[in-house]
């Protein structure tokens, strides 16, 4: 086992043979899933001027014992109200802007109306400033509103608009060539003869990928033949990334080594402490980025999602492009680990984790099965039921 590479230290090699991709600038409507690609600085201030968090009456707080005199009525979206003077007060609707002099809001459920005699009726909070929203309580102009490298989903989308952003300057995505090897592989569908096998793993890495990637371009079921997979690969060399899947061991069909070094590839690293998955290939040929992941599905997709992802997000511009750990009771004893890194896959929830009882690498239904890859260091003593262990979350 001394000649395997440690997980952590493969991955940090893996990204060093890549860089972010050149930025682009895109409508906002579209830019869901990507990352941005520099400091997203306010533009302007939220709330931009004071304005009511409450339906009810804008006060002056040295008005607040009352009654006061109806003088106008504040809505959201219109200019503000003439301003008080002592002793009035103005009705005003949730994000409607106070009119001048007013500084505090009443909520309508603690007033009686009697033509323009407003009255209270219950003691409203003695803070001043009670129901407002003040200017830029939420962000003032010029603040950073998110860092470089932070993902753009639904919530900070809406903080960019808020913000007064209409484009964003993002990370390019990358262009992937996902290319499955092997002559016992059929079209998905077809009814396979007994050395025959559907080909699976490309969709399922494929569909891995869906969202992050500019171009996922599949090449299916590559004959185990050295003049073909070159040519496969050949083809695919104007993308960023290209990934193969299965004849990345060492046997006498296992071709795909051999063909990245046939065509000029320099290979950076082979062979990964961990389990499963442990055939993983890393190098370049050119300036494209290549990575050979095995061909059983549980050790396809757990390196997928250990080098694949986290090489796809760094290379789109993400600040946090390696797997999110989480943590979880073990519902059951989990024994010491040997020199690999153990992914288990698993099913997690309220009450903890627990490891399926097979984890036969070629079995897709325990894999189906699971919402969670719970993760045992290499060298990790052996821990009881109860204690807290790290998973991914899938």
């Amino acid at each position: 086992m001394s000649n395997l590479l440690p997980l952590e230290e493969a991955q940090k090699r893996l990204i060093a043979l890549a860089a972010p991709l050149s930025p682009e600038t895109i409508s906002i409507h579209d830019a869901v899933g990507r990352y941005l690609a520099e400091d997203l600085i306010t533009k302007r201030a939220q709330p931009a001027a004071d304005m009511s968090a409450m339906d009810g009456y804008a006060i002056r707080f040295e008005d607040r014992e009352g009654p006061w005199r109806l003088v106008g009525e504040c809505k959201a979206g219109s200019p503000p109200c003439p301003a008080l003077k002592p002793g009035e007060t103005a009705r005003i609707f949730t994000g409607a802007l106070l009119p001048e002099g007013a500084d505090t809001v009443v909520m309508q459920e603690n007033i009686a109306a009697d033509g323009e005699t407003i009255t209270l009726t219950e003691e409203p909070s003695p803070n001043k400033g009670r129901h407002v929203r003040h200017r830029g309580g939420d962000f003032e102009q010029g603040d950073t509103g998110l860092p470089a490298g932070s993902p753009l989903n639904a919530a900070a989308l809406g903080h960019a608009v808020i913000a007064g952003y209409g484009t964003l300057p993002v990370g390019r995505q990358p262009r992937v060539a996902v290319v499955s090897t092997g002559d016992e592989l059929v079209v998905p569908g077809q009814e396979p003869l007994l050395h025959q096998i559907p080909a699976s793993n490309d969709v399922m890495v494929s569909a891995m990928l869906s969202g992050l990637t500019a171009e996922t371009r599949s090449l299916s079921r590559i004959a185990d033949d050295m003049d073909t997979l070159c040519k496969a690969l050949e083809s695919a060399q104007d993308c960023d990334i290209i990934v193969t899947i299965g004849g990345a061991s060492v046997g006498d069909h296992d071709l795909v080594g051999p063909a990245f070094r046939k065509l000029g590839a320099e290979i950076d690293f082979y062979k990964i402490a961990m389990k499963p998955g442990k055939p993983v290939m890393a190098g370049k040929m050119g300036s494209t980025v290549i990575l050979a992941l095995p061909g059983n599905p549980a050790s396809a997709y757990v390196a997928a999602a250990l080098f694949l992802l986290p090489l796809i997000r760094f290379m789109a511009g993400s600040s946090q492009y390696l797997p999110d750990y989480q943590s979880a009771a073990t519902k059951e004893a989990l024994p010491a680990t040997g020199p690999r890194a153990q992914f288990l896959r698993a099913k997690v929830d309220q009450y903890g984790i627990t490891s399926f009882n097979s984890q036969d690498s070629a079995k897709l239904s325990v894999l189906a099965a699971s919402n969670a890859l719970l993760c045992r260091p290499a060298n990790a003593e052996a821990t009881e039921a109860g204690e807290m262990v790290p998973f991914i979350a899938l």
